[in-house]
């Protein structure tokens, strides 16, 4: 019989029950017990919903309090020495202060470096990896859930990063180094743990080695062979897990690797299944992910079941059914939406209704399709109804995208003509101070928001307020004495889901979060249907902003390959024309921003680096119009109107050219985390523009001093010429509260204002 499994389950919990819980532990609000009890309801809640979905193995090891590759570091003793010497055990104390830099216990230090899991926006705190590094089993956090799990008579199947990936996913700490040759000591400490399981008595272990997805040289194929000859050789079986892509030139690798059974990405890769069946080796177990664990539409079961049934009449038993990654990337229950309409609900599964899926088409391949016609032709319908929607389609739209033309994509002139005119026009110092754009979303600003959403608050008394936000930021910002303000936000939820609630095309949801990393989560739009903008979106509120004060307020837009890579997108045409609608959008509004006079707009492009595909061949193709969708929107202002855009926590050294293409006038990149080792790219690379490099971690709580800043900046000093530097944090400040935020940013100024003396002087 076939068997039925996940790869992973949202831990966030289906109303954030955990982020509400993490931030109460680090309030001090509650204490450990209460943490880890919300932890231990959150996983039983979750083995329940698969068991009850009729899956067959329950996946244990997927839940995290924060992320599941700091607990790898933490499992496997990868403990930086400034977090301390003689780690024995790692408490959530210190694992906190290694993920953000604080806990409720324990001094603060800075936190370790966090980037993004593949082409994902969820994003993994990087282990540091010393060249001497020693590895030891520290954690049984992993033997502690699996025990739990037996008390409750599941069958799990327990999740672990395999040691290639773990390798691939660290940095070298200090003088680079190859980290393959950390291998050989980290090998025994995952044959110890694989002991202990077996002796617990589990059969199966996922080992997820998603790299086997992406371009790898002859070294790291060769070390696939080395690591799993001396793992796929006892117990438990192995099942080792890919994603997010097919395995291309990786494949006759992943198929000979001595393992009990491989799962693969149908989802991104559905012709691979033809070409895997003739060699997968005998009594080798082939796990389909035919189910797509990264986006929210409902599978076409029909379109499956003919090559499942084909697989199955070849593999018998040994075809098992998954989504095709782990479910961390959608939202968990589609039942929690009561506003949608019923028929755009219709199109859709969640988490729960991905699980239900699975176990519906091991149904078929079990009982046949007569014992659950009602279920396929209940699919058949909703697919065939979306394909038919006239709501998905408008002809405008459509007819502008071919007016497109490549001068819309050009600035008027180069930036060394607009520099002049910028600079004039704006009367700025050099190492000007800005911020990034979103200031701390208070208790005050959420309940305005939550009384207008619950009618409590008429539109007029809800404006009323966040105009009442923007005075006190833009007051805070000039008392501050930053040199560009931005009016900070209060009026967004989110920087993707606003706008998704104002462009044409687009649906929101009231549950449907994703964590991000840690207690953070966003409720990704979905994109249905083609996009356009039914008017301005950000304009008053900068006018506004504007109003208050002499000095320049940015504009503040979420740019277009942002906004589709955290959105749900449509899968019915190519995303790079999604992409372009979006962009037409954002053109008009960037034209309305300029005309009400605002000098500096900022188009954010966060998400630039993320939606890089993982094969090289592959990037050329994307880079071209993503590019192009970025200076469709951004290019058709004047000269003296001087264009911004930010981008975070991603490695951008191998895009550089890339970004240089956009021609931003001034982009801000997030450098702190690395102590600005992203900067290493332009020692390579002369950027023509303008560039802050944030001198800051927003996302750890400590307040940097002025020293700390003083010296980032020095760095970045040695690399770019100073008279085109600006002085920011790393990111928006959103999730930061105002006295630390007033702090920090202080000693940035002060920082800023040393470096010009030192440089004017």
């Amino acid at each position: 019989m076939t068997a039925t499994h996940a790869l992973g389950f949202p831990r966030i919990g289906a109303r954030r029950e955990l982020k509400r819980a993490l931030e109460a532990y680090w309030r001090g609000e509650i204490d450990q017990n209460g943490l880890l009890r919300t932890g231990r309801d959150l996983r039983t809640r979750h083995w329940a919903l698969q068991t009850r979905a009729g899956l067959d193995l329950v996946a244990v090891g997927d839940f995290s309090y924060y992320d599941h590759v700091l607990d790898t570091s933490a499992l496997f003793g990868v403990i930086p020495e400034r977090f301390g010497s003689n780690v024995g055990e790692v408490d959530l104390d210190l694992y906190f202060r290694m993920a953000r830099g604080r806990a409720p216990r324990g001094e603060d230090v800075a936190a370790c470096e966090m980037t993004k899991w593949f082409d994902t926006n969820y994003h993994y705190i990087v282990p540091e990896l010393a060249r001497d590094q020693s590895f030891a089993l520290h954690s049984r956090a992993l033997e502690a859930q699996i025990e739990a799990a037996a008390e409750e008579g599941l069958r799990s199947k327990p999740v672990l990063i395999g040691p290639l990936t773990y390798l691939w996913l660290g940095k070298p700490r200090g003088a680079p180094f190859d980290k393959l040759t950390l291998l050989e000591r980290l090998l025994p400490c995952y044959g110890e743990l694989l002991r202990r399981l077996a002796g617990r008595g589990i059969e199966w272990v996922q080992i997820d080695e998603p790299i086997l997805v992406c371009d790898l040289d002859e070294a790291w194929r060769a070390a696939f062979q080395q690591a799993y000859q001396a793992l796929g050789a006892q117990n438990p079986k192995l099942l080792l897990t890919t994603y997010f892509g097919g395995l291309g030139e990786n494949l006759e690798l992943a198929l000979q690797l001595p393992v009990s059974g491989l799962h693969v990405d149908l989802a991104r890769a559905a012709g691979e299944l033809r070409e895997i069946l003739p060699r997968l080796p005998e009594g080798k177990v082939l796990s389909a992910g035919v189910v797509d664990g990264r986006n929210i539409w409902r599978t076409d079961l029909a379109a499956w079941l003919e090559p499942l049934q084909r697989a199955q009449e070849r593999l018998g038993e040994r075809l098992w059914l998954a989504p095709s990654c782990s479910l961390l990337h959608v939202p968990v229950d589609l039942a929690n939406e009561t506003k949608l309409d019923a028929e755009l609900k219709s199109w859709l599964a969640f988490a729960v209704q991905k699980l239900e899926e699975v176990a519906l088409l091991g149904r078929v391949l079990a009982n046949g399709r007569s014992s659950v016609a009602q279920d396929l032709a209940a699919n058949r319908a909703a697919i065939a109804a979306r394909r038919a929607s006239p709501r998905i389609h408008n002809a405008a739209v459509r007819q502008r995208l071919d007016t497109i033309t490549p001068a819309m994509g050009r600035r008027a002139s180069p930036y060394s003509k607009r520099a002049p005119l910028q600079h004039a026009r704006l009367n700025l110092p050099l190492l000007p101070t800005t911020s990034i754009g979103s200031f701390p979303q208070t208790q005050s600003i959420r309940a305005a928001r939550r009384d207008y959403l619950a009618a409590r608050l008429n539109r007029a008394g809800y404006e009323e307020r966040m105009r009442a936000e923007i005075e006190q930021t833009i007051e805070a910002q000039e008392a501050l004495g930053l040199d560009m303000l931005v009016h900070g936000e209060p009026e967004r939820n989110d920087m993707v889901e606003y706008f998704g609630e104002r462009l044409e095309g687009f649906a929101s949801t009231q549950q449907g979060w994703v964590q991000s990393f840690g207690s953070r989560c966003v409720k990704p739009p979905i994109i249905y249907g083609d996009i356009c903008r039914a008017g301005p979106m950000t304009v008053e509120w900068i006018r506004y902003a504007q109003s208050l004060t002499r000095r320049p307020v940015k504009g503040m837009l979420t740019g277009p390959v942002t906004i589709l890579q955290w959105s749900f997108v449509r899968d019915d045409q190519p995303r790079a024309v999604t992409c372009r609608q979006i962009a037409l959008a954002l053109r008009d509004e960037v034209h309305d921003l300029e005309t009400a006079g605002i000098k500096a707009i900022q188009v954010d492009e966060p998400a630039l680096r993320e939606g890089l595909p993982l094969r090289g061949s592959e990037r050329p193709a994307y880079l071209q119009w993503a590019v192009g969708a970025f200076r469709l929107a951004s290019a058709g202002v004047r000269d003296e109107t001087q264009i911004h855009s930010h981008m975070c926590y991603s490695d951008f050294n191998d895009i550089i050219e890339a970004i240089a293409k956009l021609d931003a006038d001034v982009i801000t990149i997030e450098a702190s985390r690395s102590d600005m080792e992203l900067l290493e790219a332009f020692t390579r690379f002369d950027y023509p523009n303008e560039i802050g490099p944030g001198v800051y971690d927003i996302h750890s709580p400590r307040v940097p001093s002025v020293a700390e800043m003083l010296a980032r900046l020095q760095k970045a000093a040695e690399v770019v010429n100073w008279q085109r530097l600006w002085v920011n944090p790393d990111c928006g400040l959103k999730t930061r509260g105002w006295e630390e935020s007033q702090a920090a940013l202080a000693n940035m100024i002060a920082a800023a204002r040393q470096l010009r003396s030192q440089m004017e002087g």
